[in-house]
């Protein structure tokens, strides 16, 4: 792809209701490394990101700690902010679906949906719980999931096989707040007929997501698509719906529409249809495989109804795994990155997760065993011992770089020509192969200062020594180039270490 490309990313929403952990930085780390990329090679870039701050679960944390929702989001969203700081993922605006933006863009969408007849209304029968005297949302209803029988399952989903569902389907359902069983009661919702969608869909799905998660997409076009209800009762923390009193938009529609709102609100006045529905924009979201279904079924719909582009490519990652267990916050398996920042520096994980991941959705699975080894063994051990052999060396001869020799400029151009090789693994999100290939520049820079001993050389041919460090040296500041959109607080030291400005992708040549 040729000039100047303007593109927009983001990845998912971070839930407001705790701490950000190991498994969310896996899916800020893939786009961040991406963003960091694409600007490295002069593209315009908006990366844009917030906290998603609706729903149930967040208005009963509140409660419980004597406090309003939106005191407990901001809170909440703010910890976010740092976090991402402290591991260098760096979006142009972090903002909040509980805004005005976010408000306003919603009931457009709505309100376009409704317009062209895509919204219809039905009552349907409710968990609801008569000791906490509320309708239950679907994450307060838990039971047995309704296609592969797997227990302990929420009311909106399967963590187990993906199935979506209401908690009406659920079997043995009981109240998640204080474990008795809901009656059923009547209450009229509001619903977009999905299946009115299927021919776009059917067409729009393997155009703009991977085979694996095309075809996994595929199986929801067996039956009917079940329309989707996007409305929920009070008491509820969210928006509530225009022209229904009392009904308030479910989470998942107005979270993927903060994309839009934090958009919106980094352009400071232009609008976010400036950018997203320019012509030639590019639109990537970054997601776990665990909502693919909201991503690529719901939310193109919304869009294409509200006349608004869809995105070119909805990116699909595993999830992180420890020990072969899934993280998750919300069952207390969750390794918190406040907790590993105090420890590790975030360098080191980020290298880490970059050396696991690809565009695939496999899950990637943290083993501190195999973090330690292949940090100290390659980051330390490989690279970064090839800047500390030369450079201590070369300080000891006056500090002055030489002339390359024949063999040390062969190497140079080698690692040069590599970069176009690596360039194509970072657009293609294939990190794991990109570090592959920047390991093998630094077993080249160590092979050939093996070969030559210049701690030997120094003593008879001061000259020839000069040319071999030089040509190490270079060959680490290529690497530390090609690393910037992983490490770029590493990167920043050699800038400053060979007293040049901040590196673009072409400072390799």
């Amino acid at each position: 792809m040729t000039g100047k490309r303007r593109i927009v990313v983001t990845p998912a929403l971070p839930y407001a209701n705790g701490p950000i952990h190991l498994g969310h930085l896996v899916e800020y780390s893939i786009p961040d490394f991406w963003v960091r990329f694409q600007r490295m090679r002069g593209h315009e870039v908006h990366f844009v990101c917030a906290a998603d701050t609706h729903g149930t679960p967040i208005m009963m944390n509140a409660k419980k700690q004597g406090i309003t929702p939106e005191s407990l989001v901001e809170r909440f969203r703010l910890e976010h902010m740092e976090t991402f700081k402290n591991y260098q993922i760096e979006f142009d605006h972090y903002g909040s679906t509980n805004s005005q933006a976010n408000q306003k863009i919603s009931d457009r969408i709505f309100t376009a949906l409704e317009k062209k007849g895509m919204v219809e209304k039905k009552t349907q029968m409710q968990s609801y719980c008569e000791t906490d005297k509320m309708f239950l949302p679907d994450r307060y209803v838990k039971g047995t999931c309704p296609k592969c029988k797997a227990v302990d399952q929420y009311g909106d989903g399967c963590e187990v096989c993906g199935t979506v569902y209401s908690a009406a389907d659920l079997k043995n359902p009981h109240c998640a707040v204080c474990g008795r069983v809901p009656i059923e009661k009547p209450s009229e919702h509001l619903y977009v007929k999905l299946e009115d969608f299927r021919s776009y869909l059917k067409e729009w799905v393997p155009q703009h997501t991977s085979p694996e998660v095309a075809k996994k997409l595929g199986e929801w076009f067996d039956g009917e698509l079940q329309s989707w209800c996007i409305s929920r009762d009070a008491p509820y923390f969210g928006f509530e719906i225009p022209g229904n009193p009392n009904k308030y938009y479910y989470v998942w529609f107005d979270a993927p529409i903060g994309y839009l709102a934090a958009l919106d609100e980094s352009l400071k006045g232009a609008g976010f249809d400036s950018v997203w529905n320019k012509e030639g924009t590019e639109i990537y979201h970054s997601i776990g495989k665990d909502i693919v279904y909201h991503h690529a079924l719901f939310w193109p719909s919304m869009l294409k109804t509200a006349d608004l582009a869809t995105p070119t490519g909805v990116w699909v990652h595993g999830m992180l795994q420890v020990n072969g267990a899934k993280m998750s916050k919300s069952r207390g398996t969750s390794v918190f990155a406040t907790t590993f920042h105090k420890h590790i520096d975030p360098v080191y994980l980020r290298y880490y997760l970059a050396c696991k991941m690809s565009s695939s959705i496999d899950d990637i699975d943290l083993n501190f065993d195999d973090f330690i080894s292949r940090v100290n063994s390659d980051l330390i051990g490989k690279i970064t011992n090839v800047a500390s052999r030369g450079a201590q060396m070369l300080q000891k001869m006056g500090g002055a770089m030489g002339q390359l020799s024949p063999e040390g400029s062969e190497l140079v151009h080698k690692a040069q020509e590599l970069g176009h090789e690596i360039a194509q693994f970072y657009e293609d999100r294939e990190y794991a192969k990109a570090m592959i290939s920047i390991r093998s520049i630094a077993d080249d820079a160590n092979k050939y200062f093996d070969k030559y001993e210049p701690w030997k050389l120094v003593k008879t041919d001061e000259d020839a020594t000069r040319q071999i460090l030089t040509g190490i040296l270079n060959l680490f500041r290529i690497m530390a180039i090609y690393l910037k959109p992983v490490i770029p607080s590493y990167t920043k030291k050699v800038e400053a270490l060979f007293d040049e400005a901040a590196y673009q992708w072409e400072s390799s040549k």
